[in-house]
């Protein structure tokens, strides 16, 4: 089979790590009758080892050349290819309890996220190879620089664990930066304490619209600072120092 030459377009970065994959595999711990999807199968470093403890694995994949290569490998008894972009895809479609694996694209893993999150109420779980960095930044704490919008949005919904880290020698080619690996479950319903998610998501963003500047700043066209005072959070404070249970309580006083 000939060599596939990675694409830039997609943030192709090929993991070749056998002992890695291993690693990854065992966190994921897939089982007979598991309703698991990957995103990216890429050249199936993941693919065939999951597909050894599945029964029916199902990919979305966006390069067509990949697709061609993963038909000609697997049988669609056992593997069902969604063709097409995963920032796009009605993950709703492939039913509940759904476990969600892969080696996201990094320069899309943002907005990924996001649009994950939306289907946490149909997810088990959700495990994802992405730049050390970004799951830094999605496991960070208040009052840290690396605590943002990605931290509290995705807090809001899910439980976050760092596995482990992954070197770059493990992909060809090599990025440019570390990986790591993150565990990701959604919270239970009844956690959602948003009266408005809407509201929600828009205090946060207006918060770290200029993560700088004082609260009475960013929210001041949303909620003035003597209100900021009575739910007990100073209006001096700044973004990062809130934890996501008092951007809930700020949404909430709006909603």
């Amino acid at each position: 089979m000939t060599k596939h030459v990675a694409r830039k377009r997609f943030g192709q970065n090929f993991l070749v790590a056998k002992d890695v994959v291993a690693d990854i595999v065992a966190a994921i711990g897939p089982k007979p009758g598991d309703n698991l999807v990957e995103i990216g199968p890429g050249l199936g470093a993941l693919t065939a080892p999951l597909l050894e403890k599945l029964d029916v694995l199902q990919v979305v994949e966006i390069d067509r050349d990949l697709i061609q290569r993963l038909r000609s490998q697997y049988s669609p008894k056992r593997l069902t290819i969604h063709e097409g972009d995963a920032l796009s895809f009605d993950f709703a479609t492939l039913g509940k309890d759904l476990r969600v694996v892969g080696n996201l694209p990094y320069n899309i893993s943002t907005p990924l996220l996001f649009h994950l999150a939306q289907y946490a109420g149909r997810v088990r779980d959700m495990h994802f190879m992405l730049q050390r960095e970004v799951v830094e930044r999605m496991v960070a704490t208040p009052g840290g620089g690396e605590y943002g919008r990605l931290s509290v949005m995705l807090q809001y919904r899910f439980a976050m664990e760092l596995l482990f880290a992954v070197p770059a020698e493990a992909f060809d080619p090599a990025p440019r930066v570390e990986s790591a690996i993150v565990r990701m479950l959604p919270l239970p319903p009844e956690d959602l304490a948003a009266k408005d998610e809407a509201v929600f998501a828009r205090v946060v963003s207006a918060a770290f619209g200029q993560r700088r500047k004082m609260l009475r700043n960013t929210l001041r066209d949303l909620i003035d600072a003597a209100a900021l005072d009575e739910l007990g959070i100073a209006p001096t404070a700044r973004a990062e120092e809130l934890a996501v249970a008092d951007y809930i309580s700020i949404a909430n006083t709006l909603a």
